[in-house]
């Protein structure tokens, strides 16, 4: 595992750099986005209810940013319909989007991010985080099948892969009497 890769709250200074890192990584790094659609959601996560501004990270190594990453709060719902309450008594956060620098792809980077994020996700005091992606990657930071914790993906990919949606305790148990369904009617980009 890296250890050479610092994280640190996003600031506004780093926005022209965060967006050149998303278009490439999705560019290059993905066969589904070319990015824009990613700055559209974080760009509304920022201006939401949702974000936590100490939960919105870049990751640098040798003072260059090669990644960027952010926790929102996130409610899940009581039905597949959706229709969510206020996000400030959410015990739940959503890892969302997740960017690696299309230089540093698969090089431990995001792994490395992902593990020190996460840990100040619990020291924050959360339950729980929730995450949708690729299960070959998130598996190994901790996450497992949301299923496996009475929470159910809506719509999209994870219905035809259900493996795609992920939850993680921050400590054992956390989840337990928690459960629903992750919609993100909240969102129009997500």
């Amino acid at each position: 595992m890296r250890n050479d890769i610092t994280i640190r709250p996003e600031e506004h200074k780093d926005y022209k750099d965060i967006i050149a890192l998303i278009l490439r990584s999705f560019k290059e790094g993905t066969d589904y986005s070319d990015g824009t659609d990613i700055i559209a959601l974080v760009e509304e996560i920022r201006d939401s209810e949702y974000y936590i501004p100490e939960l919105s990270f870049v990751a640098e190594l040798d003072g260059k940013i090669v990644g960027h990453f952010l926790f929102s709060r996130f409610q899940l719902s009581s039905t597949k319909e959706g229709g969510h309450g206020g996000a400030k008594d959410t015990e739940i956060v959503m890892l969302a989007p997740v960017s690696v620098h299309a230089d540093y792809l698969r090089k431990g980077v995001g792994s490395a991010m992902l593990r020190l994020g996460i840990e100040r996700v619990k020291e924050l005091g959360y339950k729980g985080i929730t995450v949708e992606g690729n299960f070959n990657f998130y598996n190994k930071v901790g996450f497992k099948t949301s299923s496996e914790y009475n929470i159910f993906p809506t719509s999209g990919y994870p219905m035809t892969e259900p493996r795609c949606m992920m939850c993680q305790e921050t400590y054992e148990g956390s989840l337990d009497g928690i459960g629903g369904y992750v919609v993100y009617d909240m969102y129009y980009n997500a």
